[in-house]
């Protein structure tokens, strides 16, 4: 009977079922307005409970700068660097030694410990061809493929048992860096540069460095920004020439010129972001011409090695074509530190399979290989740190997506498989307890099974050294406080000094 009264388009354009659905929310919108402002959401300015800037990073209000200073929950390091052996390094070869591999090598295995991840053919039990050997005040076992970087063994607490979600490269460099094997997620150097912003607004404050054989698997992905602001993804510098593509001034164009073409186009800018205030990407494209701008001084600076003395390019492995790459961009890392850049991230193995420390086809010359690229100048790198006094603010971070199986693929082939159920990763620097290894894997080395680490683990971990609580550390997105540990993390305390 309401029907014949009732026309099914109400004056303002809706049916009757929409005009009476957006009426129930709008009064219902006014109760969840004032119990979120109880609870002082409004008050966050859409970031999470931890870091809160002074002005919102996506706002655009005037004066504002995603990247300024922020203090740290309690003291930590200063900066970051971030080794990362691109195709997944083998435990039992590097930093975890396993004597029943040497009794059973050659033998079937017959175990529950899951192998052969990839439907490949699973060998025999391979011992390992680098012999280990103590190293240091400490006896921290280091195989033969690091004799620079067992030199700071009293340095190193060595993670054995670390262990993954996956076991594929893309999703395992994801985790590895973004705490999700899903696309999407801000990655480690953002949520550093969320957290702590960066002290020189002349240089990023997330810095990438791949290799010249290709970047990981998944490429961007692995440095972004995710769901925050444009600011706080990682920028990729190349290790020669000029740092990043177009940033030298055109030919014929005066510095004055080019800084009354700057300021005219901020000013334009900065009209167009008044009327969208929450393009956070737009705000990063405005910051971006400005730090350009200052870049193309400072980024040309930095990378010109010139300035260092003939003993810091032997010391690296300049001279040497085999280290040459890996020595420049450590060399490079240090030099941003030194400028203020809070994470650097470093690649070591590019593209797939022997290119990588993807080791199917020969674990043997391929470890060799990524070895001896990285390991001199790995070393280096540590010693510079402490003889120019910055040992003590800066953290390093060495591994890969995951490990590698302890066994060969197929018969007489000396390839390993991947292994996410338990690898090896250690820390070094500001804050570290150095000279111990934490956690176990089994007797052959498949999976930990002592002090278990996983990757949010590990998260949790570096950024308790850096200053954070991943706890406190949030981000407001989509209703949610993310985290880049999620629901998961707990801090190694073992591993801090």
């Amino acid at each position: 009977m309401l029907d014949r009264f009732i026309p099914n388009v109400t004056p303002c354009g809706k049916t009757r079922r929409e005009f009476l659905w957006e009426v129930g929310g709008g009064f219902a919108g006014l109760g969840l307005i004032d119990l979120l402002s109880r609870e002082g959401f409004f008050a966050k300015g859409g970031h999470g409970g931890g870091v809160v800037f002074a002005n919102d990073a996506a706002s655009g209000e005037a004066g504002m700068h995603p990247l300024a200073p922020k203090a740290p929950h309690f003291g930590g390091a200063k900066h970051c660097i971030s080794l990362f052996m691109n195709g997944a390094p083998s435990q039992v070869d590097t930093f975890d030694p396993k004597p029943m591999l040497d009794k059973f090598h050659g033998t079937a295995y017959s175990g529950k410990a899951k192998v052969g991840s990839n439907g490949r053919p699973v060998g025999y039990l391979m011992k390992s061809p680098f012999p280990f050997r103590p190293h240091g005040e400490s006896g921290l076992p280091i195989s033969s493929l690091f004799p620079h970087t067992a030199k700071h063994a009293d340095d190193i607490c060595v993670i054995r048992s670390m262990h993954a979600d996956t076991a594929a490269h893309a999703s395992g460099c994801l985790q590895m860096n973004t705490g999700s094997v899903l696309i999407g997620k801000p990655s480690l150097g953002a949520w550093l540069s969320y957290g702590l912003g960066t002290e020189n607004a002349n240089l990023p404050s997330f810095v990438v460095m791949t290799d010249p054989r290709g970047g990981p698997i998944g490429s961007a992905s692995n440095w972004t920004g995710g769901f925050m602001p444009a600011a706080f993804q990682g920028t990729l510098f190349r290790s020669q020439g000029s740092p990043l593509l177009d940033l030298a001034t055109p030919a014929g164009v005066s510095d004055r010129t080019q800084r009354r073409s700057l300021d005219l186009l901020g000013e334009l800018n900065r009209e167009h972001l008044a009327t969208r205030p929450r393009e956070s990407e737009l705000v990063a494209r405005i910051l971006s011409y400005e730090l350009a701008y200052q870049m193309q001084t400072t980024a040309a600076d930095v990378v010109d090695l010139s300035q260092e003395t003939r003993q810091t390019h032997e010391m690296y492995g300049l001279d040497d074509a085999r280290t040459a790459d890996f020595g420049r961009k450590c060399l490079i890392a240090r030099r941003l530190i030194e400028r203020g850049v809070r994470f650097i991230q470093l690649y070591s193995g590019g593209g797939h399979i022997e290119d990588t420390w993807d080791g199917h086809n020969n674990c043997i010359s391929n470890h060799t290989i990524h070895a001896g690229e990285t390991d001199q100048p790995i070393g280096a790198l540590m010693t510079d740190l402490k003889q120019r006094g910055l040992w003590d603010e800066t953290l390093l971070v060495w591994g890969g997506e995951f490990g590698r199986t302890p066994t060969s693929e197929g018969v007489n082939k000396p390839g390993r498989d991947h292994d996410w159920h338990g690898f090896s990763m250690w820390l070094a620097g500001a804050g570290t307890r150095g000279g111990q290894a934490i956690g176990a894997t089994d007797e052959l080395g498949f999976a930990a099974v002592d002090e278990p680490c996983h990757v949010s683990d590990m998260h949790a971990t570096i950024l308790h050294l850096m200053g954070l609580d991943h706890e406190r550390l949030t981000f407001f997105y989509k209703g949610l406080e993310e985290r880049i540990t999620g629901v998961r993390g707990v801090v190694v305390k073992k591993a801090i000094a």
